[in-house]
């Protein structure tokens, strides 16, 4: 059974989310405060956290901000009315995995969270020990992809799990170029139109990690027109 951590102020949603996470057969805790919040998501372990940005206490960027400073790996999708662009590009460069807007469709946020529970499914699968080496090397950048680690002239590097997907993904195929779309169907999982800025600000959080200079960058590169490629000269 999946935990999800609802952060939420307005009951009604609450009580919404709660019936049809349960009829997914998750069990749901809600907090509509956020510093509340932020406690119960700290001290308890979650499968998932749905997360409103305008919370009392703590606004859920801080909580967002916050939380990803101790855990790195448990999903976050934000659901909020804030509906500007630069507020998404905010939320997911905080951490965030996923974000919606409000008003939504009951029919999306089913489909956003089973595939965040798809994902980690995926993720729990054991590799094949017999397959060809799980590390993928490239000019000082080591990615290992059995224990999701990567390493930047031997220090590592911590990515999200969506970054460690986006990185593995392109340097196991180098000088392929995908599309934002493509992208977002790969490693997200699902395929809205008006997504794409969703793969652009995990790109550019991912080149702020491992590239020396994100105007110049020598692992991850634009293909101008279609999207992004791993540098193949490498």
């Amino acid at each position: 059974m999946n935990r999800v951590l609802l952060l939420e102020d307005d009951l009604n949603i609450v009580e919404l989310l709660t019936i049809h996470l349960q009829d997914l057969g998750c069990e749901t805790v809600a907090a509509m405060n956020g510093l509340q919040g932020l406690t119960m998501a700290t001290d308890q372990p979650f499968d998932l956290i749905i997360l409103d940005i305008m919370l009392p206490g703590m606004n859920g960027i801080d909580v967002c901000r916050r939380f990803r400073q101790t855990n790195r790996h448990t999903p976050i999708l934000i659901l909020s009315a804030k509906s500007e662009e630069i507020d998404k590009v905010v939320g997911l460069e905080t951490g965030a995995d996923d974000y919606l807007t409000k008003p939504f469709s009951v029919r999306e946020f089913i489909a956003r969270v089973k595939v965040i529970f798809r994902r980690k499914e995926d993720q729990l699968i054991i590799p094949d020990t017999t397959s060809v080496s799980p590390v993928i090397r490239f000019a000082g950048l080591e990615i290992d992809t059995d224990k999701r680690k990567v390493t930047l002239n031997g220090n590592r590097v911590d990515l999200s799990p969506r970054e460690f997907d986006l990185i593995t993904l392109m340097a196991s195929n180098p000088g392929k170029s995908y599309s934002r779309k493509r992208l977002l169907n790969l490693v997200w999982g699902y395929d809205f139109e008006g997504y794409e800025h969703t793969v652009n600000s995990h790109i550019n959080r991912l080149r702020g990690k491992i590239e020396k200079d994100i105007s110049n960058p020598e692992f991850i590169l634009t293909t101008w027109g279609v999207g992004y490629r791993f540098n193949e000269e490498l």
